[in-house]
């Protein structure tokens, strides 16, 4: 089965896995009824327990159709197109994509481009239009028809276009990326330009972004002193980001010693922890569930993966496991296939930073590193990242299907082989140069 089959099926499980998770991470139970008032001096009350619903019940019914009209429900289905429509894209476009390399001035599109990621990263300091929740700025909300209102995170945006960019940036500039000044440090501007912005409200996605650009600018040729400058410059300015900032300092202490404060900054992990011990081997089953219960905050997004496990044990997280490695190893498959020098780059960013994300999230969960607010692609709730991922693995996609016509038209002349092919045109050879006769030396003949 070619790479991209595999991605579909992959992206079609994860978000099968994460619509159902959601709905169960995010259910709400109603208290048992009881009479009123209730007279204490015979005893307690007996409970009225509701009776189960039967399948006929026209209750039961409306849950569902609650359940399939449900935001996350829309989400996905927006997700499932995006991946369609970016699967669909044509042979001409990425033919497109890899002319890029051919741009005189590398560094002024890049410019352009960054100069254009800021603006939409800066409207979520716009009155009316920011969304703040938990402290920080990270949403933009717009009217929505159907949803009634949508948020739109531009991190999420920058996630997936700078190092697109930067893919485009490194093909076009070719050896020049091994000068510092020249190749490195237009790059190095326009990573650290937007990451600086993005770090503000958010510091996991920025390091994200800053490890992808990263990947694709070392495999486009950068140097390797180079590639330890970059990174040395990122972790200082992630280390000035978390030491200026008191909540940020509380996480990486918390994170050393949960057991310090578990009623405050370890509380996450050691419920995380809880909920994971608890599912066991086969979990306590499928919306059965305690730590959503009120007891683990962030269920249904950065966390939701402890409720896996605690609801499907080790079967169900093995599963969401086993569906990440085949989609990460069918998108290096994509990246191996591919002989654009754009689009292996671009394809490189999509697989990296689907890879590095869900390891951060996976590591969040198992009390690995602190909290970074990361969701677990396709799985964690989530509108924009949903639709965005699946639109960038849908390009990935849509290469796979140029490989394999690609591919197909090499082969083609060898299936046909037995057709009679048009007569060639032979071209008249050059006159032949004369022999010189070589004369025989009388002492030869003597000899």
């Amino acid at each position: 089965m070619r790479p991209g089959w595999t991605i579909l099926l992959c992206v079609l499980s994860l978000l099968g896995v994460g619509l159902v998770m959601v709905q169960s991470a995010g259910m709400n139970v109603d208290p048992i009824p009881r009479p009123e008032p209730l007279d204490f001096s015979v005893g307690a009350a007996d409970l009225v327990v509701p009776e189960t619903p039967a399948p006929d019940d026209p209750a039961l019914a409306d849950a569902l159709l609650d359940v399939a009209t449900s935001r996350p429900a829309i989400y996905a289905a927006l997700a499932l197109l995006a991946t369609a429509i970016a699967a669909s894209t044509p042979a001409g476009l990425l033919r497109r994509l890899d002319q890029l390399a051919d741009v005189r001035r590398p560094a002024l599109v890049l410019a352009g481009v960054t100069l254009a990621l800021l603006a939409v990263l800066a409207l979520v300091y716009v009155p009316g239009l920011q969304r703040e929740a938990k402290g920080a700025a990270r949403w933009i909300e717009v009217p929505a028809p159907v949803l009634g209102t949508a948020s739109f995170q531009p991190s999420e945006l920058t996630k997936w276009v700078l190092p697109a960019a930067i893919a485009a940036y490194a093909a076009a500039c070719g050896t020049r990326l091994r000068d510092l000044g020249r190749g490195l440090l237009p790059a190095g501007v326009a990573i650290g330009t937007a990451c600086g912005l993005i770090v503000l409200e958010d510091l996991g996605t920025a390091v994200l972004i800053a490890a992808a650009c990263g990947l694709v600018l070392f495999a486009g040729g950068m140097r390797w002193w180079h590639l330890g400058a970059l990174a040395t410059l990122a972790v200082a300015g992630a280390w000035q980001a978390v030491r200026t900032s008191p909540y940020r300092m509380e996480r990486i202490t918390s994170f050393l010693d949960p057991w310090a404060s578990p009623r405050d900054g370890g509380y996450h992990m050691i419920q995380s922890l809880a909920a994971i011990a608890g599912g066991e081997g086969t979990g306590r089953g499928l919306g059965n569930g305690l730590h959503k219960l009120g007891y683990l905050p962030e269920d249904t997004t950065d966390f939701l993966f402890a409720i896996i496990c605690e609801e499907l044990g080790i079967v169900g997280a093995a599963m969401v496991l086993g569906l990440f490695g085949l989609l990460i190893w069918a998108c290096v498959g994509v990246v191996r296939g591919e002989q654009g020098p754009v689009a292996r780059l671009v394809a490189l960013g999509i697989a990296g930073t689907v890879a590095m994300q869900a390891l951060m999230n996976l590591s969040v969960v198992a009390g690995l590193g602190p909290t970074k607010g990361i969701a677990l692609p396709l799985v964690s709730a989530g509108g924009t990242g949903w639709v965005l991922t699946g639109a960038s693995l849908g390009l990935l996609v849509a290469m796979d299907r140029r490989q394999a016509r690609a591919a197909a038209g090499e082969e083609a002349p060898r299936r046909a082989s037995h057709a009679p092919t048009p007569r060639a045109i032979v071209e008249p050879r050059p006159p032949r140069r004369p022999r010189s006769r070589r004369r025989t030396h009388p002492a030869e003949v003597v000899a």
